[in-house]
């Protein structure tokens, strides 16, 4: 069957969102919806915009496809089932990111426009404007089964979307506790109701923990101080991250009776802190640090409960008390450093100074230190560090660095000779700072005659 086709950005597709959309056109689009919850459906991500095409080839937008069957949903005994089925296949065939907008649109139509009084934001810096419910409105005007929707579509921002997402969450159960407050109250006490019972509540003799996908918090206490303690807590934080349905930004609230932190001047006195100070003192428990680690580790993801310049990416701490165990560890240091974003996250700097302060400048830990200055923007050196370096030992360190300095470059980044200037002195700023520049005149100025031609090997 031949079907007029439109035009698309970089590839063709089929709109169906026009009054005048040939009925031939629809029928295959119904089909695709049906395709995409049978799992017969396929996608497109080689070009832009990304397409579904159903079991006969014919392509649609995936907006255009949810907006037609959210559209065609009764607003009175909602069926919510049937619009959670169609928005979980979508997401797994094709990833939140594409079906995120439409969903907010319809929950602005359908909730927010329908049941609120809209105001004016007040300000720029507020993200969505206050809303209140309208006078005339009765709890029986609004379907529960829309609600509960909506209470999904929020859920989904928080556990499938990018940490700022949350604000959306926010929003949206915002609006849904005006009216349905219940309904709230059983989010935050349990959740969405899809992690298993053992993962939503736990409790042993050594600990207490919770966890909650719908606002990304895992709460633990900590009974006593024993190794079996620490041993059960990584094993249920690692359970918890290994449910597709937790969040991979989220906040991890312990408590616990030992209050001893990790040894890095300026790290936030947080329970996360305070749980892997502690764990680390096991060295039983460092294969299970390193799985939650990795676990946790994921680039533009966040610590929750950590903001501005305390922000931190899930799994630093863990990264940072092994790290500070030796050089077993700077594999892993260096992988977190590679993810670390280099435009919002600086708790690193702080480790790597108490790295150094506590090694000194060997090739291991100069290795790590080129990784940190690349994983944000001008490291600034620890006010020891002239000191430190200052010694024969620490300066052939260096320069064994700087021969084999390819070794701790990326292969992609080794190929560009810029960069790799860059890099050495980028890693020459985090040692000197500003007296690095200009050939590094200043610091050779005042350096002892028996250094001074390492110093100039270094700088060369």
């Amino acid at each position: 069957m031949s079907l007029p086709k439109r035009d698309g950005v970089h590839g063709r597709y089929y709109l169906i969102h026009k009054p005048d959309t040939d009925p031939e056109v629809l029928v295959e689009a119904d089909l695709c919806i049906q395709d995409v919850l049978s799992g017969a459906a396929r996608e497109n991500h080689a070009a832009y915009p990304t397409v579904v095409r159903n079991h006969n080839g014919t392509p649609f937008l995936p907006n255009q496809l949810l907006e037609r069957h959210l559209s065609r949903l009764p607003l009175k005994e909602f069926p919510c089932e049937d619009a959670v089925s169609i928005c979980d296949a979508m997401r797994r065939l094709l990833g939140w990111e594409e079906i995120r907008y439409e969903l907010e649109k319809y929950i602005e139509k359908q909730v927010q426009e329908r049941c609120f009084l809209v105001e004016e934001r007040e300000d720029g810096f507020t993200v969505f404007p206050p809303c209140t419910v309208r006078p005339e409105l009765r709890p029986e005007d609004v379907d529960e089964g829309l609600l509960r929707f909506a209470c999904y579509v929020a859920v989904c921002h928080t556990v499938y979307g990018q940490s700022f997402e949350s604000l959306t969450t926010e929003h949206i159960l915002g609006l849904v506790s005006q009216i349905r407050p219940d309904m709230v109250k059983e989010l935050k006490n349990n959740g969405s109701g899809k992690l298993p019972k053992d993962i939503q509540q736990r409790k042993t003799v050594h600990f207490t923990a919770s966890a909650n996908d719908a606002f990304a918090t895992i709460r633990i206490t900590a009974r006593d101080s024993t190794e079996e303690c620490y041993a059960e807590i990584l094993d249920y934080l690692c359970a918890v991250l290994e449910q597709e349905e937790f969040p991979r930004s989220y906040s991890v609230e312990c408590r616990g009776k030992e209050k001893i932190y990790l040894p890095i001047p300026g790290l936030p006195k947080k329970g996360v802190n305070q749980l892997f100070a502690c764990a680390v003192q096991h060295p039983n428990l460092h294969p299970a640090i390193e799985r939650y680690a990795r676990l946790a580790m994921r680039e533009y993801e966040w610590y929750q409960n950590l903001a501005d310049e305390t922000c931190a990416m899930p799994g630093s701490f863990a990264v940072f008390a092994l790290g500070l165990e030796g050089e077993p560890w700077a594999p892993l240091v260096a992988e977190y450093l590679d993810l670390c974003d280099d435009e919002h996250s600086s708790l690193q700097e702080k480790f790597l100074h108490a790295l150094i302060r506590k090694f000194g400048f060997q090739p291991w830990t100069l290795g790590v230190l080129v990784r940190g200055a690349l994983s944000m923007q001008n490291l600034k050196p620890a006010k020891e560090f002239r000191s430190l370096i200052a010694n024969a030992e620490s300066l052939d360190a260096l320069l064994t660095v700087k021969r084999r300095f390819s070794a701790y470059l990326l292969p992609e980044e080794d190929k560009d000779p810029k960069f790799r200037a860059i890099a050495w002195q980028s890693l020459l700023w985090a040692i000197w700072g500003p007296s690095s520049e200009n050939g590094g005149s200043k610091v050779i100025k005042t350096v002892p005659k028996e250094l001074k031609e390492k110093y100039q090997q270094v700088f060369a």
